[in-house]
C-alpha cells in the first residue's frame, strides 16, 4: 500500500482546503464585515419598503422606487434631527477640531503639564512629575492618536459604503440568495440549503425587530428624561439616541456625549442627566436588552449576555454587534443538522 492512500489524501486535501478558506476569510474579514452590516441595514429598511410597496398608489409591482423612497425618508429624518441640534454643536465641534492637534501634541511632549500647572498654580515638583509621566508614555499617546485617526477613517468609509451596498440587497435580495443557493448546493441538498436560508431569514428579521424595540425603549427614556429636566431639543436628541442604539457601545456613548455637551452648552441639568444615562445603560444592557432579544430569538437572556461579552472580547464593537446574528446562524445550522440526523437514527433503530 502506497502512502498516502486515497482516503488519507482526501482527508488532507479537505483539511488544506478548509484552512485556505479560513485564511481567506481572515484576510478579507473587513470586507466581509462591511457586507454583513449592509445586509443587516437592508433587513432594517425592508419592512418600510414592503409597506410602501403594498400601500403605495404607484409602482406597486416595482421594488426599486420604494427603496429610494425609504432612503429619502430616512435622510429627511436625519436632516431634521441634525438641524434641531447641530447649531448648538457646530461651534463646539469647530473648537475641538482646531484645538485637538495642539492638545495631543502637548500631551505627547509633556508641555501640557506647564499649562495645567499655570492654571491651577501647581508647584514645580508636581509639574515635573506629570511631565515625566507623559514623556515616559509618549508611545502610548501616539498609538492612541493613530488608532483614533484610523478608526475615524474606517467609520467614514463604512458610513458611505454600507448604505450603498444595502441598496443592492434591498432591490435584489431574493435573486442574490437564489444565486448563492444555486452556487453552493447540489441536486441532493438543494432543498435543505433552501430551508436553512429561509430560517436564517426569519431569524435575522427577529433580531432586527428586537433592535427596533430597544431603539423605541431608548427613545421613550431619553425624551421623557430630558423633557422632565427641561432640556432643549429633547425629542430630537431622543430620536438621535434611538438611531444610535443600533450601534453597540459606540452608539450609546456618542448619544450620551451629545446630550451632555448640549446640556453643558445650554446650562441645563447635565449632571442629573449624566447620572440617569449611566443608570439607564445598566438597566438596558443587563435587564431590557437580554429579555427583548431573548424573547424575539427564543433564547435565554443569560445566553444573550454571554454571547455579547464573548463577542466583545473577540472583536470589540464589531464582535458585540455580530454576536447575536452569529447565534442565529449557529442555531439554525445546528437544528437543521440534528433534524437531518434524526431520521437516519430512527431508521437504524427500527431495522435493528
Amino acid at each position: 500500500m502506497h502512502f498516502p492512500d486515497r482516503r488519507t489524501l482526501n482527508v488532507l486535501l479537505t483539511i488544506l482546503a478548509f484552512a485556505v478558506v479560513l485564511a481567506i476569510l481572515y484576510v478579507a474579514r473587513g470586507v466581509i464585515i462591511t457586507f454583513v452590516f449592509a445586509i443587516l441595514l437592508a433587513y432594517l429598511i425592508d419592512p418600510v419598503v414592503r409597506f410602501l410597496q403594498t400601500h403605495s398608489l404607484f409602482f406597486k409591482n416595482l421594488r426599486g422606487p420604494h427603496v429610494l423612497e425609504a432612503y429619502l425618508a430616512f435622510l429627511v429624518c436625519l436632516g431634521l434631527v441634525a438641524h434641531a441640534i447641530a447649531p448648538r454643536l457646530i461651534s463646539l465641534n469647530s473648537k475641538l477640531l482646531k484645538t485637538a492637534p495642539a492638545v495631543m501634541e502637548g500631551i505627547s511632549t509633556g508641555e501640557i503639564a506647564d499649562t495645567i500647572g499655570d492654571k491651577y498654580h501647581w508647584e514645580d515638583a508636581r509639574r515635573s512629575q506629570l511631565k515625566q509621566f507623559l514623556i515616559r508614555h509618549q508611545d502610548f499617546t501616539q498609538k492612541i492618536t493613530q488608532d483614533a485617526e484610523q478608526l475615524t477613517s474606517k467609520a467614514l468609509v463604512v458610513l458611505v459604503v454600507v448604505p450603498i451596498l444595502s441598496i443592492f440587497f434591498l432591490a435584489e435580495g431574493r435573486q442574490i440568495t437564489d444565486a448563492f443557493i444555486h452556487l453552493l448546493s447540489t441536486q441532493e441538498n438543494h432543498q435543505t440549503i433552501r430551508e436553512v436560508a429561509d430560517e436564517l431569514n426569519l431569524g435575522l428579521r427577529a433580531y432586527i425587530r428586537a433592535k427596533v424595540i430597544l431603539a423605541l425603549w431608548s427613545l421613550a427614556f431619553y425624551s421623557t428624561a430630558m423633557l422632565l429636566l427641561r432640556f432643549p431639543h429633547a425629542i430630537a436628541l431622543g430620536i438621535l439616541g434611538a438611531i444610535l442604539e443600533f450601534i453597540p457601545l459606540a452608539g450609546w456613548i456618542t448619544s450620551a456625549a451629545t446630550i451632555i455637551v448640549v446640556g453643558v452648552a445650554t446650562h441645563s441639568h447635565w449632571i442629573w442627566i449624566a447620572v440617569l444615562l449611566g443608570v439607564w445603560r445598566l438597566i438596558m444592557d443587563y435587564v431590557i436588552s437580554p429579555r427583548v432579544v431573548g424573547h424575539n430569538l427564543e433564547v435565554h437572556p443569560l445566553l444573550v449576555i454571554f454571547a455579547v461579552m464573548v463577542g466583545g472580547e473577540i472583536d470589540g464593537i464589531v464582535g458585540i454587534y455580530l454576536s447575536i446574528p452569529a447565534i442565529v446562524v449557529a442555531r439554525v445550522i445546528w437544528q437543521k443538522w440534528l433534524s437531518s440526523r434524526m431520521p437516519s437514527h430512527s431508521q437504524t433503530s427500527v431495522s435493528t
